[in-house]
């Protein structure tokens, strides 16, 4: 069995249905959440900012395990992308994240991976 279409069909209310939401949303912004969630280390940073308001390098080094410039690393590549944000306070630097799409869709992953190993 072929895993393509053998013959040409386009179903055009679809395609033009899908490519008229692809233009209203920006897939842009779609794709660096994912980027952005697509490294492990990432992601556990991504989750200690939304079970705190605000954590500054070293706590982030120390509870993902890793040298402050490990952590300095994706915390710099978070704020590139515009998913975190930093403030400077003497010698320490604060990371949060205030955008609650972001805040909702790390908490809801993980809620939803503990829900699922209770059901397993």
């Amino acid at each position: 069995m072929k895993e393509i279409c053998e013959i040409t069909c386009i179903h055009e209310d679809k395609v033009n249905y899908v490519q008229d939401k692809l233009k209203e949303k920006k897939s842009m912004d779609v794709a660096k959440v994912f980027k952005a969630l697509s490294d492990d280390t990432r992601v556990k940073i991504a989750y200690a900012l939304t079970l705190e308001d605000e954590l500054c390098v070293c706590d982030i080094a120390n509870i993902i395990g890793s040298t402050t410039a490990t952590a300095s690393h994706h915390l710099r590549l978070l704020r590139n992308l515009g998913l975190a944000e930093y403030r400077k306070e003497g010698k320490l630097v604060y990371y949060a994240i205030h955008d609650p799409y972001f805040k909702n869709l790390i908490s809801v992953a993980f809620e939803e991976h503990k829900e699922g190993e209770i059901n397993d």
